[in-house]
């Protein structure tokens, strides 16, 4: 959990924009200087690699000050344009009026706190870890909270979703939606023996997996060896199937088994297989689907609406960029 907690951290730095700055970075990446101005508002190259800094992985940290600057060089356009969304929202949000409580920020660290079960000693010891003081956090945190009520005013709260939307959306998406229960399923399959000889090779295929399966082997390597079916490349996944477009034999052998067992080996008109239950998707009631169409409908239109906005926010504005 508190790996999560470190990653939100990080998102939050990502989102508000790190003033502070510290790098170990050869000397030519050090000299801090303008890299743009928005509407009068300066952004240096510090807050431009704090935010790449961020999104770095180990590997990453793993490499020399020269590779880190290379591929610092090849990104920094593209991180300093995110960047300029950020500083115009957050000038937009102030502009319109909208203010952050020290009562809000409170409330938000409590909850963050709760979700995480973190005492206040190691709430404070995960910041240490990312080189933030809890002022710093503090700071940060407003920034995110009142990004999150400028977009909450400004475009989520006028999108508007009809019934005759939703009922579009479903049927133009029928099989991301399931009214009836569906079934994970790993096979391993051995081709239909045609000949005496291929019976007996089947046979022994046959034996040697059952073998290696009651030593404890995991289902999803045999299966990556032995099958014959397409899905061994994938540990034998058949992703998730109805009934509907199951064999008559495969409906006979799963209504006896619960999720993680592993069915004896039985034969269709195409072979011999042997399944793993991975999972069941219980079927979606009306209700469930148009709840999940509305919602992916939602994202879809704040996107659009997003991007729209931002469009309208950069054409109005004054942007210097000094790269």
């Amino acid at each position: 959990m508190k790996n999560c907690f470190i990653k939100l951290i990080k998102t939050i730095v990502i989102l508000t924009v790190v003033i502070s700055y510290h790098t170990s970075l050869a000397s030519p990446i050090l000299l801090d200087k303008v890299v743009a101005v928005v509407n009068n508002e300066v952004i240096t190259w510090s807050d431009l690699y704090k935010m790449m800094e961020f999104e770095t992985t180990d590997e990453f940290k793993s490499l020399s000050d020269e590779e880190k600057a290379k591929i610092f060089k090849e990104n920094e356009l593209r991180f300093l344009e995110r960047l300029i969304d950020l500083r115009l929202q957050i000038q937009e949000a102030k502009k319109i009026g909208l203010e952050v409580t020290q009562e809000d920020i409170k409330e938000t660290i409590n909850s963050i706190k709760k979700k995480y079960n973190l005492t206040d000693a190691a709430f404070e010891e995960s910041l240490k870890k990312e080189g933030l003081t809890l002022e710093e956090y503090k700071k940060r945190l407003s920034e995110q909270i009142l990004l999150d009520q400028f977009l909450s005013r400004q475009i989520r709260n006028k999108i508007v979703i009809t019934d005759e939307e939703i009922k579009n959306y479903v049927e133009s998406n029928k099989s991301s939606f399931s009214s009836k229960e569906k079934y994970r399923l790993r096979q391993i399959f051995i081709k239909k023996p045609t000949s005496h000889e291929e019976i007996t090779i089947a046979n022994e295929k046959i034996s040697k997996i059952l073998e290696r399966l009651k030593s404890g082997e995991d289902f999803a390597s045999i299966a990556h060896d032995s099958s014959e079916d397409p899905s061994a490349t994938m540990g034998g996944d058949t992703g998730f199937v109805s009934k509907e477009q199951m064999a008559k034999e495969f409906i006979d052998v799963l209504s006896k088994m619960k999720i993680g067992e592993i069915s004896e080996p039985f034969t269709t008109e195409k072979g011999i297989h042997i399944i793993k239950l991975e999972d069941i998707s219980p079927a979606l009631s009306d209700g469930e689907i148009k709840e999940i169409a509305k919602k992916k409908l939602t994202e879809i239109k704040f996107t659009e609406l997003y991007r729209k906005y931002l469009k309208e926010l950069r054409e109005k504005a004054q942007i210097q960029i000094r790269l």
